[in-house]
C-alpha cells in the first residue's frame, strides 16, 4: 500500500509542478519537502494538491479520506512536511 500511496503523491506533485515549475519538485524523493519551512508548495498550491490526492486515493482504493482535517492541521509535526510523512499519514487514514 505504501508504494501505491507514494506513487500517487509523486504523480500529483509532478502534475502540479507542470504549472508551478518549481525546481524543488523536479526530482521527487521521499524526503522532498512539500509544505512548511523550505516547502515546495504555498498554501494555495497545497489546497490544490490535497484535492488531487484525495481524488486519486478515492479512485485507487475506493475509499474516501479527508487530508485537511483538524487532526492534520493541529498536529505538532505536520503530515505535509515531506512525501514520506504524507505517505505514512495517508496509510494510517486508509487503515481505519
Amino acid at each position: 500500500m505504501a508504494k501505491t500511496v507514494q506513487t500517487i503523491i509523486t504523480e500529483c506533485l509532478q502534475e502540479l509542478n507542470e504549472e508551478l515549475e518549481n525546481p524543488n519538485l523536479e526530482k521527487i524523493t521521499p524526503q522532498t519537502k512539500i509544505f512548511g519551512g523550505n516547502g515546495a508548495l504555498d498554501s494555495l498550491a497545497l489546497v490544490s494538491f490535497i484535492t488531487d490526492i484525495e481524488e486519486h486515493i478515492s479512485n485507487e482504493f475506493n475509499q474516501e479520506i479527508v487530508l485537511a482535517d483538524e487532526k492534520a492541521m493541529s498536529a505538532k509535526t505536520s503530515p505535509f512536511r515531506n512525501v514520506e510523512s504524507l505517505t505514512a499519514y495517508i496509510e494510517s487514514l486508509l487503515e481505519k
